[in-house]
Parts: structure tokens; C-alpha cells; sequence
């Protein structure tokens, strides 16, 4: 696992990087989330694949534990993934709903996630 931090226009943005699974409970977001902090990142970017696949069953609350973190700490974060394969009507509302929110972005690209976070 390796955080890469860049700075999109003159944000600090910090991206996790890793092939396996390493959230999978709060307390894997929230050491990542210190661990951006600390290497001077505001926003930052995980990817769906990084993250159990119980966070995207809102019956585990997972989603909204997490998530509820970054709202507290204030840390913009954007997942970066194709949700089009998720069949669950209330995800799909859940997408929808961050997507319109300020804190949490659901996004296809790397790219539409800096764009989306540089704007927060």
C-alpha cells in the first residue's frame, strides 16, 4: 500500500494505491485518512477495489460509518470505481445522494475525482 500525494491546482490530494483490500473497518479509513493528513493531503481518493465489499451493502452500515468520518474530519473524498455493476436500489440512491453532497464523490476516473475534489 503507498499514498501518493499531487497537487491539482494547488490542492493537495492524496490517493491510496494498493492492489488488495485495506479498508475494512473505520479504522483502516480513519489511518489512512490521519496518514494523508499528515503528509500535508486536504482531500483524497481510494478506489473501490481497496475497500471491502460489505461497504457497499448499506444493510452493514459500513458505508455510512465511514463516511460519516470524513464528514467529521473534513477530508472531501472521492471513490473511484464503476458502480454501474451494484443492482441495490438504495446504493444507487446512496451514490446519487453523495454525488450531490459536498463531502463524498463516487466517480469513474482518477481524473473526474481531482476535477470533482478541486471544486469542493
Amino acid at each position: 500500500m503507498n499514498i501518493e500525494i499531487t497537487n491539482h491546482n494547488g490542492i493537495f490530494m492524496a490517493e491510496l494505491i494498493a492492489e488488495e483490500i485495506v479498508i475494512i473497518e473505520v479504522q483502516d479509513a480513519l489511518d489512512i485518512m490521519a496518514n494523508a493528513a499528515y503528509a500535508g493531503a486536504t482531500k483524497l481518493i481510494l478506489h473501490e477495489k481497496n475497500i471491502t465489499p460489505d461497504f457497499f451493502d448499506l444493510k452493514t452500515k459500513i458505508a455510512g460509518e465511514i463516511l460519516q468520518k470524513f464528514s467529521n474530519y473534513n477530508m472531501p473524498l472521492a471513490i473511484v470505481g464503476d458502480f454501474s455493476k451494484y443492482t441495490s436500489k438504495s446504493l444507487r440512491d446512496f451514490i446519487y445522494e453523495s454525488n450531490n453532497g459536498r463531502s463524498v464523490n463516487f466517480v469513474s476516473s482518477v481524473e473526474e475525482a481531482k476535477e470533482k475534489l478541486a471544486r469542493r
